[in-house]
């Protein structure tokens, strides 16, 4: 069986990583069929490439769990939000973004508190593409919102 080499609260932020990981996996896939029930071609595309992007992060925690000693297990997924329209999909996905990034800077400080250098690089690293991620997301919502600039 497993031998538990990590701290608690590491293996507590990894197993909530994996539960939003997964959960965004699930949104932006359910997203990408609908845009697409909407003709929204390349928009279904982008999204699903989005989907694709949150299930190797979802992957990389898995080895990490692995890696640390324990059975990957996410808890809980999260209810998909969708919109009547691309605007209020892009608007959930933001915010839903914005909790990744709050979790992987918490436990960054965190793991930067017990001098756990090597998972404060494993969350800073899914912070940084995280924060890019939202950062396209705001982009997108503002073109949509000056749609004549």
């Amino acid at each position: 069986m497993f031998h538990i080499n990590a701290d608690q609260q590491v293996l507590g932020y990894l197993g909530r990583s994996l539960s939003l990981e997964l959960s965004a996996v699930q949104l932006y896939s359910t997203q990408s069929m609908l845009v697409a029930s909407w003709g929204l071609t390349e928009v279904a595309r982008k999204f699903g490439e989005e989907s694709r992007e949150e299930m190797e992060h979802a992957e990389r925690i898995i080895s990490r769990m692995l890696a640390l000693g324990v059975a990957p297990n996410a808890s809980q997924l999260r209810p998909v939000r969708l919109g009547s329209n691309l605007y209020e999909l892009l608007q959930y996905d933001y915010l839903f973004e914005n909790d990744l990034i709050t979790l992987y800077e918490a436990a960054a400080r965190y793991c930067s508190s017990i001098a756990d250098y090597d998972n404060r690089l494993f969350f800073e690293e899914l912070l940084k593409e995280e924060l890019a991620h939202a950062a396209d997301l705001k982009q997108w919502i503002n073109k949509l919102e000056q749609p004549d600039l």
